[in-house]
């Protein structure tokens, strides 16, 4: 997903508690989305101007796919949308490195057949399941790793190519 794309659905989400709470008001008239765009501040309805420029140029498989993806998650119960969103926010905290090298993963993962892949993930569910201690070991240190400044990170990166090396 290009990052215009996930800033589009990142607004459209985003947006999607304020309709909600309108909906929920009782006794009063839902409110439209001229009347909550109006509300907004300035700097928030050039924002959503621009998004709305930059879907409207979007190819229409690209806009399709794009309400797919929303169709999905408003179809999610909200323990997953909540999964979803923490994942969103570790991603956007990782450095401009760390994230090239995570798309470029996922890309590779992408690119092996649905065979390996249904593999690997199946390995790593048992994996997951059948080490509890190493599982919970393994969110402590990523836990650690995340508060670790990006320095510090490349450092460690680069000790570990060395050792890997030798």
């Amino acid at each position: 997903m290009t990052r215009r794309m996930a800033a589009v659905v990142l607004a459209v989400v985003l947006l999607l508690p304020v309709a909600a709470r309108a909906q929920a008001q009782g006794g009063a008239a839902p409110e439209s989305a001229a009347e909550r765009f109006n509300r907004l501040p300035e700097a928030e309805k050039q924002a959503l101007r621009e998004r709305l420029r930059e879907l409207k140029a979007m190819p229409p498989e690209q806009r399709e796919q794009l309400r797919q993806n929303l169709q999905r998650w408003r179809g999610l119960p909200p323990e997953e949308r909540g999964r979803v969103q923490e994942n969103l926010r570790l991603f956007q905290s990782l450095s401009p490195e760390e994230r090239a090298q995570l798309r470029q993963r996922f890309a590779e993962f992408r690119q092996m057949d649905e065979g390996r892949r249904a593999e690997l993930r199946r390995a790593m569910r048992r994996f997951l399941r059948a080490n509890p201690e190493r599982r919970r070991q393994m969110l402590e240190n990523m836990r650690r790793w995340r508060e670790l400044s990006p320095e510090r990170r490349q450092e460690l990166r680069e000790r570990l190519r060395e050792r890997l090396r030798r």
